[in-house]
């Protein structure tokens, strides 16, 4: 089976393309897409693909923006960290939502929901009360802790009271708005899942931000942006052109 990805960052489309081989290995990833204008280009040709998954927030939009240029008719399985958008998935051809971070177990089961329907139309009379169900059962909880090792010591910090953490040298640090600096052993990717996305932001493969730190944010040039945060950052904060624009609206919301 030919499956496409929609999927801006690297670590999550190889991540979902392991999983999917280890689930099946007949599925085939013909296509990685990481932009609303890449995908508005692919889907407007046609393709042999018979799933896609599908993330809601690009580099350059909203995924929902693909069709307001395109019809896809191909069924869709939507896999994000952000669950507002619940409702809406169903909407546009999904069969199913998963949020991330992808699990083994739900990605089988939203498998096997696709390979049980008949067609596609089944979804227009899927019950919103039952949508509605299903997604309560899938609420994602965040991390309000961690529990950090200092020298010889276990510190809690809250993470309400986080800055913004950073890569230094390969080595993840947290800087708290007390501006006190701790290393810890995570990856920027692990942490990305753990924290509330209405909080926190990857604004860059470097940082990840707390909205609360943010102090301005300047126009640069190429339609980037510098993002300036108490306490002060040693390196500079850039947020590519890309994404410029849900970073102002995510600052905005």
């Amino acid at each position: 089976m030919k499956v496409v990805l929609v999927e801006d960052e690297l670590t999550a489309s190889d991540h979902l393309t392991y999983l999917l081989n280890a689930l099946d290995t007949d599925i085939e990833v013909v296509a990685v897409l990481d932009t609303v204008k890449s995908c508005i280009a692919y889907f407007s040709k046609p393709t042999d693909a018979a799933l896609v998954f599908m993330d809601i927030h690009l580099g350059d939009g909203l995924s929902f923006e693909i069709f307001d240029h395109v019809t896809v008719s191909i069924p869709i399985i939507f896999t994000t960290a952000y669950d507002e958008y619940a409702l809406k998935a169903f909407t546009v051809n999904s069969i199913d939502y998963i949020l991330k971070p992808v699990h083994q177990e739900e990605l089988a089961k939203a498998l096997e929901k696709f390979r049980n329907l008949t067609n596609a139309q089944t979804l227009s009379k899927t019950d919103v009360t039952e949508v509605m169900r299903l997604l309560k059962g899938q609420q994602k909880t965040y991390k309000s802790n961690y529990l950090i090792a200092h020298r010889d010591e276990l510190i809690p910090v809250k993470t309400e009271e986080i800055a913004y953490f950073y890569i230094d040298t390969g080595i993840v640090k947290v800087v708290t708005l007390q501006n006190k600096v701790f290393a810890m052993d995570k990856k920027l990717e692990d942490l990305e899942q753990e924290l509330d996305p209405s909080v926190f932001d990857r604004a860059n493969r470097q940082f990840i931000v707390n909205r609360n730190a943010i102090v301005k944010i300047k126009q640069y040039f190429g339609g980037k942006l510098i993002v300036n945060v108490n306490p002060p950052s040693a390196e500079r904060i850039v947020v590519s052109k890309a994404k410029a624009t849900p970073f102002k609206n995510w600052v905005n919301s």
